[in-house]
């Protein structure tokens, strides 16, 4: 069975948030409206150790969708880490991530869907031609997507999109670290995997201000450009030649 057929079965979406009460609900319904008719989806929220009523307000949403899974840090242990967990948590071998705030848009995941093909392990946003956001996130964007594109030759002009879909398998085959979502594309490249870029929406935030520092990333995302570069030269692809019984 291919690929395709395969996925087409059901699909985990998995949101990390930390204090976005004032957005989940809106987003949740997003979703759904996205896919209640493309795929039969779960949809996993992680809150990510939220001071505010992100928690309470999705327990209450649980109660109009059913499909609604919450898990819950104690305290906050960063993106990667509440992505991470959320793909430890889905039921469904295809996952697509997003991020909490809005500025995604759930409309796009069929054009990931859609555009998944033989040996893809990863289908990556683009909001290149789209971006919503301070001209100091847009800045910054830029030079880090140059620099690692240079470094790393991951195939990838925007690795900062938090829309993506891979699978659940190869993503957790792959090296963990704080920070390892922004470097998804190389790390599947390293492992075999094929990549595919698709131009997606980007949308202003309408509620709440990040709450992952934009400085913190940018000199963070430095010292593990470094450590990336390092696995990629030690990684070794073996050709697997499968023993056939007779």
């Amino acid at each position: 069975m291919s690929e395709n057929k395969v996925l087409r079965n059901q699909l985990s979406v998995v949101v990390p948030v930390r204090n976005e009460q004032d957005n989940v609900a809106s987003l949740i319904a997003e979703i759904d409206a996205a896919l209640k008719s493309v795929i039969p989806h779960e949809i996993v929220y992680v809150d990510d150790g939220s001071t505010d009523a992100t928690y309470e307000t999705l327990k209450a949403l649980q109660k109009q969708y059913t499909q609604l899974r919450v898990i819950r840090h104690e305290k906050s242990c960063g993106q990667s880490t509440a992505v991470r967990t959320g793909v430890k948590f889905a039921k469904y071998d295809w996952v697509a991530t997003l991020d909490g705030d809005g500025q995604n848009d759930p409309a796009d995941i069929p054009k990931l869907l859609a555009a998944l093909s033989e040996g893809v392990e990863l289908v990556g946003g683009n909001r290149r031609a789209s971006r919503r956001d301070t001209w100091i996130k847009r800045m910054s964007s830029v030079i880090a997507n140059t620099v690692r594109s240079k470094m790393l030759r991951d195939d990838t002009p925007d690795t900062g999109c938090g829309l993506k879909l891979f699978n659940r398998a190869a993503f957790l085959d792959l090296p963990y670290f704080d920070h390892m979502h922004r470097f998804l594309p190389a790390l599947i490249k390293r492992r075999g995997g094929k990549i595919v870029s698709v131009a997606v929406s980007h949308r202003n935030r309408e509620h709440g201000k990040s709450n992952y520092g934009t400085i913190d990333r940018l000199l963070v995302g430095i010292v593990d450009l470094f450590g990336v570069s390092w696995l990629q030269r030690r990684a070794k692809i073996p050709q697997i030649i499968e023993d056939k019984v007779a």
